[in-house]
């Protein structure tokens, strides 16, 4: 990892294993990981494109489900990985997940004949504004951009707009950022409001009610300041998995006591990633020209101890 300052200056570079052996970085894009998951399944057994509309529960129990083309399907359990939106969290008493002040540009550059980024996670640090990037395959690079915002904004999807408004907030920055926007298709670029949620205890309505349950950003919707919001929802799928074979195979336990089971032992790894992420992103869009000298010359350079701050992403990932 090398972390700059916005002219340019490298403030501090590690390599991961020398901070912790036990650490390894891999960049994957999302559709790939996603498809690799999908077709471990039976043929058929993912429906795409297929909104919630209405969640509603049956006389005998079950959960019913209408889609927004009509479909109506009856479930004898709903897991709701629905994203941060999602009607099956509206459905169990949660509330809209709330602005952090930032939005987050992202794209993928795209190098038909190769991508000429080194294998490392390069990330700059400016006022109110910080970007990154980082290899993911080898032809692709992701990047991002933050930047504050007052308000989330007007939702804007005319793609040559979110270039170009992408490349203003880093025109002065190293040109190797614009470089890489540059060669990013238009269809590829996104701009998001960054939202989370803080799950208080004996506050926050229950992850589970009956056999519905919630993962993943559907439950605890978190900044993307730790890197770990898709990485909770894969420990989420997990754990769940875990707890569920354990309720249907052994024939002793209902489903409804292993989705509390689940809820119980995944709040005490969320909640505080989520505090935590989210004070690491108010501390890294600071605005103060004083305070930004003082992190970009004292705290990065010679206070921040990246061991430590790499403890976060351990979890013991047993066989399933």
């Amino acid at each position: 990892m090398v972390v700059k300052s916005e002219d340019g200056r490298e403030l501090r570079s590690f390599r991961f294993k020398d901070e912790d052996d036990s650490q390894e970085v891999r960049a994957v894009e999302r559709s790939i990981l996603l498809g690799t998951f999908a077709d471990q399944l039976p043929p058929e057994a993912i429906r795409f494109s297929s909104k919630l509309a209405k969640i509603g529960r049956s006389e005998n129990g079950e959960t019913l489900l209408e889609l927004v083309d009509g479909t109506r399907l009856s479930a004898k359990i709903v897991i709701g990985c629905d994203g941060v939106r999602s009607p099956v969290a509206k459905w169990l008493g949660f509330s809209e997940p709330k602005y952090v002040g930032y939005c987050a540009f992202r794209g993928l550059g795209f190098y038909p004949d190769g991508q000429p980024c080194e294998p490392r996670v390069t990330y700059t640090y400016g006022r109110g504004l910080r970007a990154g990037y980082v290899p993911i395959s080898p032809t692709k690079v992701y990047w991002f951009v933050c930047f504050n915002s007052p308000s989330p904004g007007p939702k804007i999807t005319d793609p040559s707009i979110l270039k170009n408004q992408s490349r203003e907030l880093v025109r002065n920055w190293p040109s190797e950022l614009l470089n890489i926007i540059d060669r990013t298709p238009r269809d590829t670029i996104i701009r998001t409001p960054l939202v989370d949620r803080w799950l208080w205890p004996m506050v926050s309505p229950s992850a589970s009610s009956g056999s519905v349950v919630l993962v993943g950003d559907a439950w605890h919707p978190m900044t993307p300041n730790l890197g770990q919001g898709a990485c909770c929802a894969l420990e989420d799928a997990v754990v769940l998995s875990r707890k569920l074979a354990n309720a249907i195979n052994s024939g002793n336990g209902s489903v409804e006591s292993a989705l509390k089971s689940y809820e119980s032992e995944r709040w005490p790894r969320i909640f505080p990633l989520t505090v935590r992420a989210n004070l690491v992103g108010s501390l890294l869009q600071w605005e103060n020209p004083v305070v930004c000298s003082v992190r970009n010359n004292v705290v990065i350079p010679k206070l921040v101890r990246i061991g430590p701050m790499l403890e976060h992403t351990n979890f013991a990932c047993e066989r399933l």
